[in-house]
């Protein structure tokens, strides 16, 4: 019989939430919620306990180009070991890392290509890497699924702006601030949107396929990197979406709104939008020029 006592140790400091000593050697529980301390003339079965000094693999990572923006400074565009103290997917390994899985396109294990079930094993030497724009590997496995035919978006509660200003330049963005993770894991999936986002760990849920974390953090700065990176700017129709619901927005007869209008507006304009979804009006008034000044900074690149 096995007791766990919380908290109760041997001597020394466990190496992890699962570790507890016998007769002052260190030995690790798979799946034990608690630490303590393992009576005299106790017997584990083997399957259930592993000496936690034991390595069972040591392997060498290392990451190209932007993955290196989610890794340690004394990690990036280094190759560096990694010991392993269990059975794990190159999936998990990675991730561990604080690398989304929706950011790598290729892994080479050794030379070869592989995908995110396989296991890794000691001396392997791997290699991760992002999506490439202009290069041929045509005869590897790449793990980021075919880009979706038309791109639309769901953000996460952390990029209202973001969102209103995508809108604005007419791409399609489904966004509330009350979504929690699970609901954005979700539609995305059901409707095949891309996630925009910058929790890691959201992006690290399997049923996401398509993703990217957002590095910036001033909103108009995301909004050109989100433009540049997925390469959107032949899909920017400005004034085609409702900035407050992601409705599209079409011409509406001016007798069919007249009631709504101020009677300022009614006089000096005949040519209105509105949105299919919420029934907001939109009009070229004197926030047009802003609206417009906004767009040009927003959709223009930076000198080569």
């Amino acid at each position: 019989i096995v007791s766990i006592s919380g908290g109760h140790l041997g001597r020394g400091n466990p190496a992890g939430p699962h570790s507890v000593f016998q007769n002052g050697a260190e030995f690790t529980i798979p799946g034990a919620g608690k630490t303590g301390r393992i009576h005299r003339n106790s017997r584990i079965p083997e399957d259930r306990v592993s000496n936690s000094c034991e390595t069972m693999a040591t392997v060498t990572l290392r990451f190209y180009e932007e993955l290196n923006d989610f890794l340690a400074e004394g990690l990036r565009k280094v190759e560096f070991p990694h010991s392993l103290q269990r059975r794990t997917s190159i999936k998990d390994l990675i991730e561990s890392f604080g690398v989304p899985h929706t950011e790598i396109d290729i892994i080479l294990v050794n030379g070869q290509s592989v995908d995110f079930s396989y296991i890794v094993q000691d001396g392997d030497r791997i290699s991760v890497y992002p999506v490439f724009e202009s290069l041929d590997i045509s005869p590897l496995l790449r793990l980021r699924p075919k880009p979706l035919r038309t791109p639309r978006f769901i953000l996460d509660t952390n990029l209202g702006r973001l969102a209103r200003y995508l809108r604005l330049l007419g791409l399609d963005c489904l966004y509330q601030n009350d979504y929690d993770d699970q609901t954005v894991a979700t539609l995305a999936s059901e409707q095949q949107r891309i996630v925009l986002t910058r929790d890691r760990a959201l992006l690290q849920r399997k049923i996401i396929t398509h993703g990217y974390f957002v590095r910036a953090v001033p909103p108009r700065m995301q909004v050109k990197e989100v433009l540049s990176r997925l390469d959107l700017y032949r899909l920017v129709k400005p004034f085609t979406r409702c900035t407050r619901c992601n409705g599209e927005l079409q011409p509406v007869d001016k007798q069919l709104i007249d009631h709504r209008l101020e009677p300022k507006t009614r006089k000096y304009f005949d040519t209105f939008l509105m949105c299919n979804t919420c029934k907001q009006i939109y009009w070229q008034g004197s926030h047009h020029a802003r609206s417009q000044r906004l767009i040009d900074a927003l959709t223009s690149k930076a000198p080569e």
